[in-house]
């Protein structure tokens, strides 16, 4: 076998193991699997997010008796090989391992030996271990790699792949027909093992691939070489057939056209797909996602649904399939609704068919029957889940069930699991313990918000307040590099899948309709509006211009306006609710010198909220304000004359205003933006959806701008 020593060339995977990290965990057999865990998991044609199992058994002491024991060190279960950390292992005694099997009572009793894995635990501090633990254990060797490759399982998933891995390696790969994972497949890779000795893998049925060694570089290297060699095979073989998927039944739009096609009907697909609970979505048109949906062959491969269970789990049994052509007007939204509900209904009833036929007694309750998998030939695949990272993750996983349909197709015939042992996955018991161990909903879960002016201030704050109420965000800002500043800072607090950003300045209409563009191809529409960019101007009457009239208005007023107006096509579209939050100001309602231009548009922010309340309660749209004072912390508008000129209307120094402003409070508090943002929290968390059309204060208390 190879040694890293040698020079290793491989065209279809990525060779990163580096002898000189490696040499610094001489010795440490762990340490060492942890590195060559995340360097398969650096390399998405190996393994998927979350997907596989990774192992190494070493001699240790044992704490109790001081005697030396064989341990097995495996991937817990969730997390993601890419990421592990020795936090992330469960640590088991080989020996009680594989003593279990005398209490092994067959595989209508599998899941009760889940529970007997703890009785085998050495390391009290281990992460709980996954249900692949035997799979590991009665296995011999000291490095074990389980992994869900794309190349492999295309072999795995065709309808003659037995025969293809016995031809393809001369009978050093194995192979066992498909099994749900449990303690029965454990014994089942042992067996094979045991009747093809010197074998180095295993080819689980339309699952994935075991390969091993007896160190880790061995195991690395080996697992190399067999996808490397799956990944040849099926290059050897694109086009034998005369054509991929069939052949191209249809063209694609140009990309931008793609982009703007799916950033329209986005919405609506959101809509139908939140008939339950709020879904966050996620489009995609990479090039594979395009050559399937646009292919001869896209109306029977569909259906099939996927094969490996770690796409299914994801992406659900199928994925439904748009009968719209690429180009299709979509300005009539009702009739794009009116022909779009056959096909979810039929979809729902399909999905409940499959759940009625397959259930057994003790299966949990039927899960959401929308579809998580929504493909529109022509333009793109759409996702929709709870959350921006599992919605990624579910496309991430479509794409690799086409890559399995694709490398299966130009070898044989793909193959999909059949529907019962589909459900026996998806509605596993210990699956279904699995979701109920998740952290429950937080109050903004499900949810997308576009705060005008969020690169900093009350609007950085609030957006920070609904990213960690369970929100999504569109930040944006007229400031490019605030923008790209207050993105970065959420990516390192919060990761990539809290946010995205555009560019906005709000007295632009093309800008305006990009960001919310931008909504919907990133996260599929927007729940949430905060009408929150201002500026403003402290003059005299007499030295007012006619230049800073028009440009408070354009901003604060007929920005509020033009913002909502673009976003309350969007709600309309999804026609699931949704909130417009106006932040405005107490001197909406208070009256005082050098004020005219920006009182009065404050007012008119303030009156415009109730007017469209008024109108747009009827579509489950609400719409409140929050009116704050005297927010100097992180503001744009102080950065400006403001702050002089309200020194100046006061008789105080600019220094002393923060003073100023509290001790002319009732609570004689200063507001900071967390308080602004708490505000608004309390309009959309949930506990007063039947309120629209009011207004909040929060300033301390002034008593001249309470509204009764």
């Amino acid at each position: 076998m190879s040694n890293p020593e040698s020079n290793v060339d491989f065209k279809y995977v990525s060779y990163l193991w580096d002898e000189a990290e490696a040499e610094k965990l001489k010795g440490d057999e762990v340490g060492l699997l942890i590195y060559r865990s995340n360097l398969l998991g650096a390399d998405l044609r190996l393994t998927n997010y979350g997907g596989g199992n990774t192992s190494c058994k070493a001699i240790t002491k044992d704490p109790l008796t001081g005697q030396e024991v064989e341990v097995m060190w495996i991937k817990g279960s969730g997390g993601d090989i890419g990421t592990l950390k020795k936090s992330g292992l469960a640590a088991l005694y080989v020996d009680r391992l594989r003593s279990l099997k005398n209490v092994y009572r067959g595989l209508d009793y599998e899941d009760e030996m889940v529970e007997l894995f703890n009785h085998c635990i050495y390391d009290l501090n281990s992460k709980a271990p996954s249900i692949d633990t035997p799979l590991h254990g009665f296995l011999p060797f000291k490095h074990i790699d389980h992994l869900h490759p794309d190349a492999a399982i295309a072999i795995a998933a065709a309808k003659d792949g037995k025969k293809i891995t016995q031809e393809l390696f001369g009978g050093t790969i194995g192979w066992v027909e498909w099994q749900k994972p449990g303690f029965d497949l454990g014994l089942q890779l042992r067996h094979c093992l045991d009747e093809n000795p010197g074998i180095r893998g295993i080819m689980l049925g339309s699952h994935g691939l075991f390969t091993w060694g007896d160190t880790a570089y061995e195991s690395y290297i080996n697992t190399l070489e067999v996808i490397e060699r799956c990944a040849e095979y099926l290059e050897e073989n694109y086009g034998k057939k005369g054509s991929v998927f069939g052949g191209q039944k249809i063209e694609s739009l140009p990309e931008a056209d793609r982009k703007k096609q799916a950033a329209a009907i986005a919405p609506i697909l959101r809509g139908f797909c939140s008939s339950q609970k709020h879904m966050i979505g996620h489009f995609t048109d990479d090039t594979r996602v395009l050559e399937f949906i646009n292919s001869n062959n896209l109306d029977r491969l569909a259906p099939l649904g996927t094969s490996c269970p770690d796409h299914f789990l994801r992406t659900k049994i199928s994925p439904l399939v748009l009968e719209l052509a690429p180009g299709e007007d979509l300005s009539d939204i009702q009739s794009i609704k009116e022909r779009l509900a056959p096909a979810f209904e039929a979809y729902r009833k399909m999905y409940t068919d499959y759940y009625e036929t397959c259930k057994h007694p003790n299966s949990p309750a039927i899960r959401d029957t929308n579809p998580v998998i929504i493909l529109y030939p022509g333009v793109g695949l759409f996702s929709f889940s709870k959350d921006k990272q599992t919605t990624r993750v579910a496309a991430e996983f479509y794409i690799n069930a086409i890559n399995v349909m694709k490398g299966a197709e130009a070898i044989s015939e793909y193959t999909s699991l059949p529907r019962q042992e589909a459900f026996n996955i998806e509605y596993w018991l210990l699956e279904e313990a699995k979701l109920q161990r998740m952290p429950k909903p937080k109050a903004l879960s499900g949810k997308i918000a576009l705060i005008t002016g969020s690169a900093g201030g009350i609007g950085k704050a609030i957006a920070k307040k609904f990213v960690e109420e369970g929100a999504v965000v569109v930040l944006n800002d007229m400031n490019a590099e605030r923008l790209e500043s207050a993105g970065e800072e959420f990516k390192k607090l919060y990761g990539k899948d809290a946010y995205a950003t555009a560019i906005l300045d709000v007295t632009k209409q093309d800008q305006i309709e990009d960001a919310l563009s931008a909504a919907a191809l990133a996260f599929g529409g927007v729940d949430i509006v905060v009408n929150n960019a201002g500026l403003s101007i402290s003059k005299s009457i007499l030295d007012h211009t006619e230049k800073d009239w028009d440009l408070l208005y354009d901003v604060l007023v007929k920005g509020q306006f033009f913002v909502t107006q673009a976003a309350v096509a969007i709600l309309k579209k999804q026609a699931i609710g949704g909130d417009v939050l106006n932040i405005v100001s107490k001197n909406a309602l208070v009256s005082g010198p050098n004020n005219a231009g920006y009182g009065s548009a404050k007012a008119a922010q303030l009156h415009l909220s109730r007017l469209n309340a008024a109108e747009l309660g009827a579509d489950g749209i609400r719409v409140n304000v929050v009116n704050p004072d005297a927010v100097i912390s992180d503001s744009n508008i102080w950065a400006g004359g403001w702050a002089e000129g309200r020194a100046k209307a006061y008789g105080v120094t600019v220094e002393e205003l923060p003073a100023y402003y509290a001790k002319r409070t009732l609570l004689n508090q200063i507001i900071l933006p967390e308080d602004i943002a708490n505000a608004c929290f309390v309009f959309v968390g949930g506990l007063l959806s039947k309120s629209t059309g009011n207004a909040l204060n929060v300033d301390g208390g002034v008593a001249m701008a309470f509204v009764r």
